[in-house]
């Protein structure tokens, strides 16, 4: 497999594709990135951003199961992908992707589902008040990686910290803590016990 030898093989079968590999990275690890190939999750979600040369972030999306992500993907300079829960990932090699109809067109599917991803972050982005920003992100984010909560509305499955959601819509960590607490008094979203958004409309 071409594959450059910093990325690591802590393994686990995968039975949907007998012999092929997954490659575990644990939450908030950098997924190295080499052009020959790309990722696909198969469990987890890894973060897409850019970085400018002031070290500033840019979110560009996120990767949940069975999306394809990699350089040869994208245009994107300083493009980087972190692991934001625990992940599992395959990863294919461009003349697989372009030898295998099925895996092409699995890919394209994804890739049109992050296409739609791409504008509604843009189209967030675009929102003048911050609030707005952050409830029509929160809105993508339970259609992107939410799951039905025992005790009603929907969980987030990744564990989002301020800074990340500050990242994600051009803001500041502070300003979304208090935007949090607002949103919890009005019983918008709760906070579970692991940290993790329930968002209840």
């Amino acid at each position: 497999m071409l594959l450059a030898d910093n990325i690591q093989s802590n393994l686990l079968p995968d039975k949907s594709n007998e012999g092929r590999r997954l490659h575990y990275y644990d939450k908030g690890e950098t997924i190295p990135l080499v052009p020959e190939g790309v990722w696909q999750v198969y469990r987890g979600i890894a973060q897409l951003s850019q970085f400018n040369e002031r070290g500033e972030e840019t979110l560009l999306g996120w990767a949940i199961a069975s999306t394809f992500f990699g350089l040869w993907l994208t245009q994107v300079e300083d493009y980087q992908a972190k692991a934001l829960t625990e992940s599992y990932l395959k990863w294919y090699t461009v003349a697989e992707l372009e030898s295998s109809t099925t895996i092409s067109s699995l890919m394209l599917n994804h890739i049109i589902r992050r296409l739609r991803q791409t504008e509604a972050l843009v189209a967030i982005a675009g929102l003048k008040r911050v609030e707005d920003r952050l409830i029509q992100l929160l809105t993508l984010l339970k259609t992107e990686m939410g799951e039905p909560s025992e005790g009603g509305g929907t969980r987030l499955i990744a564990r989002l910290t301020h800074q990340n959601l500050a990242n994600s819509i051009g803001t500041t960590r502070v300003t979304i803590t208090r935007l949090l607490g607002e949103f919890q008094r009005q019983r918008l979203i709760n906070i579970d016990n692991e940290r993790h958004i329930i968002i209840n409309s």
